[in-house]
């Protein structure tokens, strides 16, 4: 039925010549000289200032962050209080008006 048609590769069909050309002056290969390497990253070097710095800053925000926590915290336990207060008012006004 249907055959793939794989090409052949042909043979060559003349005498190939040296491919070496005489005009141009045979040079030596030459690597490169290596690149210079970049210096270190120089290392970071904390003065007990700095040190002093850092600790207060983290301190100062792990105690915003804190107060955050616990001023949302009591934001909920506030409505929750709230809620559980009015439920109870309700119920006991619903209470006494079928007693009545």
């Amino acid at each position: 039925m249907l055959r793939p048609r794989i090409p052949t590769n042909p043979l060559p069909t003349g005498i190939a010549t040296g491919t070496a050309r005489n005009d141009v002056p045979a040079v030596p290969h030459q690597t490169p000289a290596p690149a210079p390497m970049a210096p270190a990253r120089p290392t970071v070097q904390l003065t007990p200032g700095a040190v002093v710095a850092v600790i207060g800053g983290g301190t100062a925000v792990v105690l915003v962050v804190g107060a955050v926590l616990v001023s949302m915290l009591l934001a909920v336990a506030v409505t929750a209080a709230s809620l559980a207060l009015s439920a109870l008012i309700v119920r006991s006004l619903v209470a006494s008006q079928n007693h009545r």
